[in-house]
């Protein structure tokens, strides 16, 4: 059910005793899984409220709330940007909800990011860096999920197979996208600490400077090219390689040179995620939108490779190149057949309990 902005209100002054919101506004949020506002009280403070839309989505909340506890001082000193301090929490049934301090900073569009300056991209780039840096006990500690490079890659076969039962996948895609999780080469990397959710409604701008990074739900040990398929919907070349410079720049790692590939992959791949879940939820709106989706996506790769067919020398000069660029630098790590890592997990609640707020004192609020 969706709630509205005053709604959201009044379930926040019910999660934090003694806050009176003043005004309230939408923010932005991933609609299928929640619905956030922003409250400013009379004093200038401002909160943030998330609320979950169903029980899979209260699940990764209460994850959140995991991992923000791990993340001890010393280690967000380190960051270059702030993380959100949860105020409070509330169960309304058997969701629940939260309520964070807001950070300074604005979500601003992929496109107005895309179209900023050099600065901003390096912003980017360094902020992905210091996450994938992060040290891999906090994910271990808190018990999340923790993959290897192949077992990483069977998962997706694994999402894959479970989207084909749909019905709904048009075949270019189903084939385009085997092919690739089959290809063992492509999925040669270091796994590291991934954020998980990581898009343009998660990072909080100031200027050139990214402020703070938000939306910890789905924090793992993983494939860090997750983290950058937001990225590829800008369509802005110049910005990709500014973020992925100065990202390579940051890490001083040896550079993964299928990243972008993946990161590409994950993009389109997304969209099959999205159906899938819409589904799961009798969502038809968004079942809808992910099948048109998936409907255009089919339609400009059956273009690009018509025309790539009339250009048989383009493409090897594509080839050649991406050739050149599979030769430089590492690939990670070789152990295709290492499989999850020892003691992979997935999510789980691990929350205290928080008190129910019956609907009816709710409603009094």
């Amino acid at each position: 059910m969706k709630r509205t902005p005053f709604e959201l209100a009044a379930i926040a002054t019910a999660a934090v005793p003694g806050l009176r919101p003043t005004a309230v506004a939408a923010s932005p949020d991933d609609a299928t899984d929640f619905d956030a506002a922003v409250l400013e009280t009379a004093d200038g403070r401002k909160w943030r409220i998330r609320c979950p839309r169903g029980t899979e989505a209260s699940a990764r909340l209460e994850t959140e709330l995991t991992v923000l506890r791990a993340f001890e001082p010393s280690v967000r000193a380190e960051l270059p940007f702030q993380m959100p301090a949860v105020a409070g929490t509330v169960r309304l049934g058997d969701l629940t909800t939260c309520v964070y301090t807001n950070l300074t900073g604005t979500v601003r569009e992929l496109d107005d990011l895309a179209a900023g300056s050099t600065a901003l991209a390096q912003e980017i780039g360094a902020t992905l860096a210091a996450i994938h840096g992060l040290p891999q006990e906090i994910v271990d500690d808190a018990d999340l999920p923790a993959y290897s490079a192949n077992g990483f890659r069977q998962r997706r076969l694994n999402e894959l197979d479970q989207a084909a039962t749909t019905g709904k996948i048009p075949p270019i895609l189903l084939k385009r996208w085997e092919q690739a999780m089959e290809d063992v080469t492509l999925w040669r990397f270091h796994p590291t600490v991934v954020h998980g959710d990581l898009h343009e409604d998660n990072l909080l701008i100031e200027d050139d400077k990214v402020t703070a990074v938000t939306g910890w739900t789905d924090l793992r040990i993983g494939d860090p090219a997750d983290d950058m398929a937001w990225l590829v919907g800008s369509n802005e070349q110049g910005f990709i390689d500014a973020v992925l410079a100065a990202y390579h720049a940051a890490r001083k790692e040896p550079v993964d040179p299928q990243l972008a590939r993946r990161a590409a992959l994950a993009a389109e791949f997304a969209l099959a995620q999205y159906l899938v879940k819409a589904l799961a939820l009798h969502d038809g709106d968004a079942a809808r939108d992910a099948e048109q989706m998936l409907g255009q996506l089919a339609e400009d790769i059956e273009a690009d490779d018509s025309e790539a067919d009339r250009n048989p020398a383009a493409r090897r000069a594509e080839d050649d190149a991406d050739d050149e660029g599979d030769g430089n630098g590492s690939g990670g790590s070789d152990d295709a057949g290492a499989g999850v890592v020892a003691g992979s997990r997935e999510p789980e609640a691990l929350t205290d309990a928080v008190p129910i707020v019956p609907a009816s004192e709710n409603a009094g609020r």
